[in-house]
This record gives structure tokens, sequence and C-alpha cells, in this order.
């Protein structure tokens, strides 16, 4: 993220409480009850991104594991492209020989 996004994402949220806020007042909540809520909803929005993000952490669904995942997959096919017709039997042969050892 760019700081000017850091920024953004800042004033949206102090936007959003602030709007929250005169939103609890115009339905009729005097100024602390509504100060008290509108506190209450950022706090509460605040822990459920925070619970998505550590979700999406846990899970491995981040942009950054995703897009190296992509490149090691690219890289091995490229690398495999790559062998000769020879040395794909030969590593073919090796594949099989480890996998009966193994089993």
């Amino acid at each position: 993220m760019r700081r000017i996004d850091a920024i953004g994402v800042t004033l949206g949220v102090f936007a959003a409480g602030g709007l929250a806020y005169v939103a609890l007042k115009v339905a009729g909540l005097d100024n602390l009850e509504a100060g008290i809520w509108s506190q209450l909803l950022l706090v509460g929005g605040l822990i459920g991104w925070l619970l998505s993000y550590v979700f999406r952490v846990m899970g491995k669904k981040m942009t950054y594991h995703q897009q190296r995942s992509a490149y090691e997959e690219a890289f091995w096919q490229k690398k495999l492209d790559e062998l000769s017709p020879e040395e794909l039997e030969k590593l073919q042969a090796e594949l099989e020989k480890e996998e009966k050892i193994n089993s």
C-alpha cells in the first residue's frame, strides 16, 4: 500500500466516524450516546477487518503468496520445458525409483 492510499483510508475512516456520529445525532441520540455508539461501530469495524486479515494470512490467500506460487509454477514449468527428451526420461526414471523406495 502506498503512502497516499494509507492517508486516504485514514481520512475515510475518520469521515465514516463523523458521519456515523451525525447520523446518530439526527436519529435522536444525545452527544454522549452518539459518540459512544459511533466509536463502538468504528472499533467493531476495525476488529472485523483485523479478523479478516488474520484469516487471509493463515489461509495464504494474500497477494504475495499467490504471486509467489504463480512464479514458482512458471519457473519450474520453464525448467521442465527446457529439458531434452533424454533428460526428461532420466528424471522420470529417478522419480519412479524414489516412488518405489518410499512406498
